[in-house]
């Protein structure tokens, strides 16, 4: 079991949901894609019984399992590292995930980093012009395998030039898979008890989110028609987001995309966003949504979702992982769910807004001895993530000493970890599932989706009901397909550093935004108020932003 890097990431596990109280977790459903064929090969072998050490800071994780007498300072993983690779990993740190980005910040301000470190792309940006990290120009191309340079220009090179500046690579970027479509969840027993059509269109969403109110199937006596989380509009918010409703009224979220002239205007001040915001409104005021919305977290909201309050969300492939709390109980699937393409308000497909697939980057300190030892770890890291018959010694870095899984989540101990940038899951887990003939899985990832999706239907695990809704027939990524070929997603056009004035105004433009949106989906203002704040948002340093990015988007291109 792995995952992909961020977004992944990541930070999802701030939603920490206790997923495996049903046997399965949302990083079995998140963890990346991948491989193609294993290698082993390295550029340059270290000299024999030569231990180089590389130090570096760790986020805490409450996945992560230790087995007994081991810990963040002495582990399976780390020594098994030391035995492939002479590469000795120290922590200089470790904080949990609620105190780790402010302790890094700590860390850069003191000028106390480590050789090895995860940042953001601001920081990517400050620690380069601090003159605190290095070019690994020369030390990536040399130590690099074929295999890794290989596994990270599968974009085309896109997420590998976000990592240079001025012609240098200053980091390695935390990888993953920019196709991470978002899809409608809808219960599927309650379409049929009360006879309702499946949804094709998002006046069928507002249709079928009125009867869950209205005519409460669930029994509950306090039903709404769509779950919403108190950050509806933050990429992180995997479930109970807004962002995926936005889109299928052709409006996004802080996306930059060309205007009809061919430059770059930003999607949060569009007029199609207002539309959105109104029917939004709408449902508050017909009591579709949670009055109580704004102040719930995902895993609180989600608890209507458990307990037959709600059965229509917005989410990510892997929110079937999530469902399945309140979808199987006591050994009984008491839920049935079904995961449709976002639909469309008008005759227009939906386009379903993606990123680069790079959030955050890996960087080395200019004070590192040994930066080879870093590429070191990477080239390991792909060729165990990306094996589909690991060896009893690979198996060490995915499970821990016993080599076998059990839950601890040991592939989390890794320093660096990538994910693959691009996945044919929806070519191959539908067919291979439906027809129960695993001889056309491909990767690592499949093999394992796979395996779960028949635990569940020869009925030896019920507790694995979610991969099927994430990789059979009808599953979330078997709508993958006709997305991608028809192209029905739109990309972020821009993918550089931070410009000046957005890395001195993004934050407090979403803030003013965030407000503005909270207040109109809650009827506490008219939605025209949304026209005052396209004008004050331009003044606060939006119009600048648009310059700076417009001048970027001109020299690349």
């Amino acid at each position: 079991m792995r995952r992909k890097s961020k977004a992944l990431l990541i930070l999802l596990f701030v939603l920490s949901m206790a997923l495996t109280a049903c046997g399965g977790t949302k990083e079995e459903a998140q963890k990346p894609a991948e491989p193609t064929k294993e290698q082993t090969q390295t550029t340059e072998t270290p000299k024999e019984n030569e231990v180089i050490e590389v130090s570096t800071v760790s986020q805490s994780d409450p996945y992560l399992k230790f087995d007994e007498g081991e810990s963040f300072d002495k582990n399976a993983v780390y020594d098994q590292y030391e035995k492939d690779l002479g590469v000795k990993i120290t922590n200089k740190w470790v904080a949990d995930v609620t105190q780790f980005k402010e302790k890094l910040k700590m860390t850069i301000a003191s000028n106390d980093i480590p050789d090895l470190m995860l940042v953001s792309a601001t920081q990517l940006k400050e620690l380069t012009e601090a003159d605190m990290i290095m070019d690994i120009t020369d030390v990536y191309d040399k130590n690099a395998t074929d295999n890794t340079k290989k596994f990270l220009t599968m974009d085309g090179g896109m997420q590998m030039k976000t990592a240079t500046i001025d012609g240098k690579l200053m980091g390695i970027p935390s990888s993953y898979n920019p196709y991470n479509f978002q899809y409608l969840y809808v219960r599927t027993d309650w379409l049929k008890k009360l006879n309702l059509p499946e949804p094709k269109t998002m006046q069928d969403v507002l249709t079928i989110a009125e009867a869950f109110k209205t005519k409460d199937p669930g029994g509950t006596g306090k039903p709404y028609g769509i779950a919403v989380s108190k950050e509806p509009f933050k990429i992180d918010t995997g479930v109970t987001g807004l962002r995926a409703f936005l889109n299928g009224y052709h409006a996004y979220e802080n996306l930059w995309m060309e205007d009809a002239s061919g430059n770059l205007v930003n999607s949060d001040i569009q007029p199609q966003v207002k539309d959105a915001l109104k029917a939004l409104q709408d449902m508050f005021k017909k009591g579709l949504i949670d009055p109580e919305f704004a102040v719930k977290d995902t895993e609180k909201e989600a608890e209507l979702l458990y307990n037959n309050n709600v059965g229509l969300v917005f989410g990510a492939s892997w929110t079937p992982a999530q469902l399945v709390k309140g979808a199987v109980k006591d050994g009984k699937v008491v839920q049935e769910w079904g995961a449709y393409p976002i639909p469309s308000i008008d005759g227009s497909p939906t386009l379903n807004q993606i990123g680069i697939g790079v959030d955050d980057y890996y960087v080395i300190s200019k004070q590192a001895k040994h930066p080879e030892g870093v590429i070191r770890l990477l080239n390991q890291w792909i060729v165990v993530d990306n094996t589909m018959t690991p060896t009893d010694e690979q198996k060490i870095y995915l499970y821990g000493k016993d080599k076998k899984e059990k839950g601890n989540n040991y592939w989390l101990l890794s320093p660096l970890r990538v994910g693959k940038q691009l996945d044919n899951n929806g070519e191959i887990l539908p067919k291979a599932i439906e027809t129960k003939d695993p001889s056309i899985l491909q990767t690592a990832d499949q093999k394992g989706r796979y395996e779960r999706a028949m635990k569940f239907i020869d009925g030896s695990d019920i507790n694995m009901w979610w991969e099927p809704l994430i990789s059979g027939p009808n599953g979330a990524v078997s709508h993958n397909p006709k997305i991608l070929q028809n192209k029905e997603y739109l990309q972020n056009k821009f993918y550089g550093a931070p410009t000046p004035t957005m890395a001195d105004r993004q934050e407090i433009l979403l803030k003013k935004r965030d407000e503005i949106y909270f207040k109109i989906i809650m009827n506490q203002v008219s939605v025209d108020e949304f026209d005052k704040f396209v004008g004050e948002w331009k003044k606060l340093g939006g119009d600048d932003i648009t310059k700076e990015v417009n001048e970027w988007y001109a020299s690349h291109k």
